[in-house]
């Protein structure tokens, strides 16, 4: 198992114009170093609650390791990323949440966990309460404090991003309004998320399809084999039992962490 798959990481909230400066700042042409330089800037005045306000570095420096999601990913990941990046070259920034969504979840399979929770619960009721995503979230993880506290960073995430919406009662919330993707290669890329996010690499595409990590939006009709024919690296294997299997091309399992 790749070690992000073990690892939690979501040690603060992150807002979305945060992700915003950094996508800006790396279709500028800026270097990893310079990124993170802007950052250091940038984060020094950028409260998690979405006001200003003077910040230490050791906190804000938790923001800049989910952030390098984008600007130093894993190296099994850096191909995904710069697929990503020629994506959201051409879309208005005010749509980049999808891109963002895709390569921190990739990047973080942690989120996208916190995610598959929280649409699994909306999937049964309308409105749900914090308590109830920990809880499937300890049976995966075991009760640990750590997860719990990462848990809480990434749902304040979702509510800072819209998807989730804080209701009248501390502690509940409601779904934000669906994101509709109509461009297939954004969905792709959203699929292909879902597989780097799979320890094994790989998901019978009926459950990559509707995985309730997608609650937030409203993805088009597509099929395993359009997506196979369409990506130069998801294959689609037919079988029997499962009927269409995704998965990824030359994945392995213990391929180096970092570049």
């Amino acid at each position: 198992m790749i070690r992000r798959h073990e690892k939690l990481g979501i040690k603060q909230t992150i807002r979305k114009h945060w992700m915003d400066n950094v996508v800006k700042m790396m279709l500028a042409g800026l270097s990893e170093k310079e990124i993170r330089a802007g950052l250091d800037e940038f984060l020094a005045t950028q409260k998690q609650s979405g006001g200003a306000g003077e910040r230490g570095k050791k906190t804000y420096g938790m923001a800049i390791g989910i952030l390098a999601s984008w600007f130093s990913p894993d190296r099994e990941l850096i191909p995904f990323r710069d697929h990503a990046l020629e994506l959201v070259r051409n879309e208005n920034p005010q749509k980049w949440l999808p891109y963002h969504w895709a390569v921190i979840s990739a990047s973080y399979p942690f989120w996208f966990n916190v995610a598959k929770q929280t649409g699994r619960l909306f999937n049964l009721q309308g409105g749900i309460t914090q308590a109830q995503i920990l809880s499937r979230l300890k049976e995966q993880y075991g009760d640990r404090e750590t997860v719990a506290r990462n848990a809480r960073y990434a749902i304040r995430s979702f509510v800072a991003w819209d998807v989730l919406k804080d209701s009248k009662v501390k502690g509940c919330y409601e779904p934000g309004e669906k994101i509709n993707i109509s461009d297939p290669n954004v969905a792709i890329l959203l699929y292909e998320s879902s597989l780097h996010a799979d320890s094994g690499g790989k998901s019978a595409w009926g459950l990559v399809k509707s995985n309730p990590a997608f609650f937030p939006f409203q993805l088009p009709a597509l099929t395993g084999d359009f997506i196979s024919q369409q990506s130069n690296v998801i294959d689609v294997v037919h079988n029997g039992l499962d009927g269409e299997l995704l998965k990824l091309k030359d994945f392995n399992p213990t391929f180096a962490v970092k570049k």
